[in-house]
């Protein structure tokens, strides 16, 4: 089979595939109309989120049977005509959980025991105590919207915290020794922290809105480190402004480009966000470690071939 590599990832996949007699071609920098003229020749695609793989991407690629995404979220095709045309869909959800997950608790501890701002305070030559107590996680309820791999690491990392976790998900029955499925109405009545672990789909884009924050009962603390555009940035600030939210953790950004390589800075609502004391904010870098780039790559050469290996 001959793939075509639109981003670079760990040289296993070459090396492992091509063992297998796989073919591989390298294009990094061509733009969606370059691939295009081009992917008829190809059977694979190994990508990550350089361009977009759209129903007119996927009908010009006649000979394509798989595409694989080394990562979780699928967004950046188009899922429908994919599997209306028979090609495979692969992903690497367990690749990055465990990442994912001690960024979560990561960021928790540095938000709500103010550890960068102490810390650089007290590099400034400025003491606060008092103005810098922290809040702990013991004893609080911890809400997870989304209880797949991500959010099944992250409860069992809060395990040794002394938190209750429960959780939201679509699906049912998926309770655990880690967390406790609840609906979505006992979550935002129960939680203290909420975290976000969904793809991006038509349901869940802005689920996060002025509606959704009005009917959590509690002030919270909300970490989002799935798709920025879950939420609606706007009402993220007023939430915060009001007191609502008492501090947010965003690994990803409503504005980040769809390649999550940048963001565009100059929305008003995210300069705010940028500037505030109440956020801990990481360039979508959650399942960013040494470790995971190697188990995500190594996931997806052991899914090709398992499919596609004779």
């Amino acid at each position: 089979m001959r793939i075509l590599l639109l981003d670079t990832n760990h040289p296993l996949i070459e090396e492992q595939l091509f063992d297998k007699g796989f073919v591989f071609d390298a294009d990094y920098t061509s733009g969606y109309d370059e691939i295009l003229e081009k992917i008829h020749n190809y059977e694979g695609i190994i990508i990550r989120s350089r361009i977009p793989l759209d129903k007119n991407f996927l009908t010009k690629a006649s000979h394509l049977k798989f595409i694989a995404r080394v990562g979780a979220g699928m967004e950046n095709i188009d899922v429908e005509t994919a599997h209306q045309l028979g090609i495979k869909l692969i992903n690497s959800p367990e690749g990055n959980r465990d990442s994912v997950a001690e960024h979560v608790v990561g960021m928790l501890l540095i938000l709500m025991n103010r550890l960068f701002i102490a810390s650089n305070e007290v590099k400034n030559g400025i003491w606060k105590r008092e103005e810098n107590r922290g809040d702990e996680l013991l004893g609080k309820t911890f809400g997870i919207i989304g209880y797949g791999n991500m959010g099944r690491a992250t409860a069992k990392r809060l395990s040794g915290f002394g938190v209750e976790v429960i959780f939201y998900d679509i699906l049912q029955n998926l309770s655990d020794k880690f967390a406790t499925q609840v609906t979505l109405e006992e979550l935002q009545k129960r939680a203290d922290i909420l975290s976000l672990h969904i793809p991006l789909t038509e349901e869940t884009n802005y689920l996060i809105d002025e509606e959704f924050i009005s009917k959590m009962e509690k002030n919270f603390y909300f970490v989002n480190t799935a798709r920025g555009k879950n939420v609606k940035t706007k009402a993220l600030v007023e939430a915060i402004q009001s007191g609502k939210i008492l501090g947010a953790c965003l690994d990803v950004l409503e504005y980040e480009k769809s390649s999550f390589e940048n963001i565009e800075t100059e929305n008003q609502d995210l300069k705010y966000l940028l500037g505030s004391e109440k956020l801990i904010i990481t360039p979508h870098i959650a399942g960013w470690t040494q470790q995971s780039k190697i188990k995500l790559a190594q996931i997806i050469v052991d899914k090709i071939l398992e499919n596609f290996g004779n």
